[in-house]
């Protein structure tokens, strides 16, 4: 017997009192489990203007867009005109980057799986053209390699852009077209935008910012990020059953709702490949394959993705022994909380999966020699400043730079010890204890990169 009338009734009652509790605006959540569907919503899309949510607002997902922009390269491979292990340049030859001779290894499976190397933070606004992220690939000539082509895994917004350029280049048509052409209409997405040229036919979301801890979210000035970074999650939205409509495409191997093939089973199954290993890096997930985060939950595996844009944050996940996914869209406030309760109840009530709890700090944490990891680190998003005071505690200060410094203030907050290399916030940073991996070595001991998802290159002692 089904669980979802049970499930369904469950967030009927809990979803709206857990947005009060952790003060998210609006939020809608869609299930899939073995070919059957439920969604819900609760609170408002917008506190300026108090339009409810429903079942079929629309919310931006983020980065799970990464997914929807492997999936296109994956169709691509099995029409046999990409191949994961040639270089990007081989279909791409104006590709550039401020390291030559990395810019020509680096192969298309590298930018799936985040390990090109290359800094990955890079939101230039080129305009809002058809050719925005042409122009986008083309201004990456100074773009700085962190690391070797293929040695670690450093979350690479940048790289999904060429990959989106990579797509369209092979099928001779923009990115949005694309995503119409090969995802939405053979999967029958009805409620899913492009861009907000698309959005504004439905009740679309928008983002909440808390200008203070303690305060209320409010509605930010700007619905979007830049349309460039289109393929790596600036603009994609949708409702949740149109997201849990992809996702069990996934399930299903590459098999469409009516029984069309939109994937080949061989590439679907490669793109949940264990590829890379990440450091101790919570939410993150424990390693990546094409496009997938994956997981190591207590019960069997879990695959999926997060998104995050102005105030909006998305999360998704599969569980493919189960045949079941969940997806939760959210518009500002404590949504990791929501999350954890939410997805996780839904996930361990379907499939006994327990999902992993977001690490937080030991109060009786002790105190701990950080010269390995005292420094200043620096990328295009930030520069990080890492010290260590007389009564040993030890402080991390975040200036954010670039179109960041215009969403957050600077930030100085305690690590404590966690776990080995990995330290941990002492206070929640957006709901989160963010861990702080400190990995590699500078040749005299101290760790080379600051990595919290993204790599950050140590610049001084």
């Amino acid at each position: 017997m089904s669980k979802l009338p049970e499930l369904s009734a469950w967030l009927h009652t809990r979803l709206p009192a857990l947005l009060a509790e952790y003060h998210v605006p609006g939020a809608a959540v869609a299930v899939y489990a073995g070919g059957e569907v439920i969604d819900h919503a609760a609170g408002v899309l917008n506190r300026g203007t108090g339009v409810e949510a429903d079942a079929d607002s629309l919310f931006q997902i983020g980065s799970i867009t990464k997914v929807w922009t492997t999936t296109l390269a994956m169709q691509l491979v099995d029409d046999g005109v990409l191949d994961l292990d040639q270089p990007v340049r081989k279909y791409l030859p104006e590709f550039v980057l401020g390291d030559a001779a990395a810019a020509a290894r680096i192969t298309v499976r590298q930018l799936m799986c985040h390990t090109a190397g290359f800094e990955g933070d890079i939101f230039t606004d080129t305009g809002r053209g058809a050719d925005c992220i042409e122009k986008y690939v083309a201004t990456l000539g100074d773009v700085p390699q962190l690391f070797p082509p293929g040695e670690m895994f450093s979350y690479n917004n940048a790289a999904f852009c060429v990959l989106g350029r990579v797509v369209e280049v092979l099928r001779g048509k923009t990115y949005d077209e694309c995503l119409q052409d090969h995802l939405f209409t053979p999967l029958g997405l009805t409620h899913a935008a492009p861009s907000p040229y698309e959005a504004i036919r439905f009740r679309a979301a928008l983002g909440h910012l808390t200008a203070e801890p303690g305060t209320d979210p409010e509605p930010t000035g700007t619905w979007a990020l830049t349309p460039s970074n289109a393929p790596a999650g600036s603009m994609l939205a949708m409702r949740p059953r149109d997201l849990v409509a992809f996702a069990a495409m996934h399930l299903r191997d590459g098999e469409g709702p009516d029984g069309t093939r939109v994937l080949s089973a061989e590439s679907a199954r490669a793109m949940r490949e264990r590829l890379v290993e990440l450091p101790d890096l919570g939410l993150f997930g424990d390693a990546w394959g094409l496009g997938w985060s994956l997981f190591d939950a207590p019960g069997g595996p879990v695959v999926g993705h997060d998104g995050g844009t102005i105030g909006q944050s998305a999360f998704l996940r599969l569980a493919p022994e189960h045949d079941v996914a969940v997806a939760l869209l959210t518009n500002g406030g404590d949504t990791i909380a929501v999350y954890t309760e939410v997805v996780g109840h839904l996930l361990r009530e379907l499939t006994g999966i327990e999902l992993r709890v977001p690490p937080v700090p030991d109060p009786a944490a002790p105190r701990f020699d950080a010269s390995r990891y005292v420094g200043e680190y620096s990328s295009s998003v930030a520069d990080i400043v890492v010290s260590q005071d007389d009564d040993g505690r030890v402080w991390v200060e975040r200036v954010p730079k670039g179109i960041f410094a215009e969403l957050a203030k600077p930030e100085k907050t305690e690590l404590v010890a966690l776990n080995g290399d990995t330290l941990i916030l002492a206070e929640p940073m957006q709901g989160m204890y963010i861990p702080h991996a400190f990995v590699g070595d500078d040749g005299t001991g101290r760790a080379l990169y600051l990595h919290t998802g993204r790599a950050d290159r140590r610049v001084t002692a």
